[in-house]
């Protein structure tokens, strides 16, 4: 990484370990920004219906690249989607189509499309051993969805009823502990066996639940895990901050049209895809830890899924630019976090504009 006092920053070109597209015209619509900052991103599978199999997850590889635009250099990676009744042999049919890092772990009903999500993690012990034995990894989901437990002690409770006993009965089987909230999640990942990690988002590193409230009730800032306390959203900036290479990069975009945030129930998800690596840096310059974000952001997530760190760079300009207020969305408005406000940190050579996708990058190699 690169940087001249606080005005630009060069970086390797970033992964996005966490990431929602959708399918169809909402794809084409959000696809342009995520290609524009990010070399590959892990895809989720909760479409409806879920991706289950490796052939659904390389036919929707196959959709994403057709929707790129024209000159893209982007890599879609892929994850499939566990239920009750997932086959073991999916996993060597994951691990033998190419593409395919590992499954996605979504307790039912825990957040959008996890209805046909998994209802007890004991049913999966013969998936989850064929993953051990063929390297693949699971990302998690991790909040119970029992309604006696508060939503803001989920992810924590989470940790004692499911994700320890669990690393426990599968000491070679390599977890991902998707978007922490909690210290007690931060606290999890940093002392856990080898093989676990992590990934944070820019809202969870940006906002805390008063963001939910302020001025109004505020749908676009509803995402789960839900935004948590202040000691928080400290305890995720500190351990950015420290550069554990168990932390890395994982947006969790999320995008919805306006009506489905703007509901009598509205969905979770934070749309943050047009300007995801310019709020990282901003969370990364308020700890006055830029130089840490490189690793964040382009090495530790290779690292941890045995990929080659990417060869081309990235630069973001110290110059704030103004969000539109909505994007299209197929047929409907998308409003992006930070919509009508500003964001500090910009992709040279200037800043995504509404319809047009995104900003400039600097494909060079060093």
């Amino acid at each position: 990484m690169s940087t001249s006092p606080t005005t630009t920053l060069t970086l390797r070109r970033p992964d996005d370990m966490h990431l929602h597209v959708r399918d169809g015209e909402a794809m084409r619509a959000v696809l342009p920004f995520t290609a524009a900052r990010f070399a590959r991103a892990l895809i989720m599978p909760n479409l409806r219906p879920p991706v289950t199999s490796a052939a659904q997850a390389l036919e929707y590889r196959r959709r994403i690249l057709q929707a790129l635009p024209a000159g893209a250099h982007f890599e879609p990676l892929m994850t499939l989607y566990l239920t009750d009744r997932t086959d073991p042999a999916e996993a060597d049919r994951a691990r033998a189509g190419g593409g395919i890092l590992g499954f996605k772990l979504y307790p039912a009903g825990a957040t959008t499309h996890s209805d046909a999500g998994v209802t007890d993690i004991r049913r999966l012990d013969a998936v989850l051993s064929r993953m051990e034995e063929t390297g693949l990894v699971l990302q998690v989901h991790g909040e119970v969805t029992d309604p006696d437990v508060d939503i803001f002690e989920r992810e924590a409770r989470f940790i004692d009823a499911v994700l320890a006993p669990l690393a426990a009965r599968f000491p070679r089987l390599r977890i991902v502990f998707e978007h922490i909230t909690t210290r007690a999640a931060v606290d999890f990942v940093l002392s856990a066996r080898e093989g676990i990690a992590a990934t944070v988002t820019p809202q969870h590193l940006l906002m805390n639940r008063n963001a939910l409230f302020a001025g109004g009730l505020r749908p676009h800032h509803y995402c789960l895990p839900v935004l948590k306390s202040e000691a928080d959203r400290e305890a995720l900036l500190e351990a950015v901050a420290g550069g554990n290479p168990r932390l890395f990069l994982g947006t969790d975009s999320a995008p919805h049209g306006r009506a489905a945030k703007e509901a009598a129930c509205g969905c979770a998800g934070i749309f943050s895809a047009h300007g995801a690596l310019e709020l990282y840096a901003e969370g990364f310059e308020a700890i006055g830890r830029l130089e840490r974000l490189e690793a964040f952001a382009s090495e530790h997530g290779a690292a941890f899924y045995g990929l080659p760190r990417n060869s081309g760079r990235i630069r973001l300009i110290k110059r704030p630019w103004e969000v539109p207020a909505s994007y299209p969305y197929g047929a409907e408005r998308l409003l992006p976090l930070r919509s009508g406000e500003h964001i500090a940190w910009q992709v040279a050579e200037e800043p995504p504009s509404a319809g047009t996708g995104a900003g400039s990058t600097d494909m060079a190699s060093p």
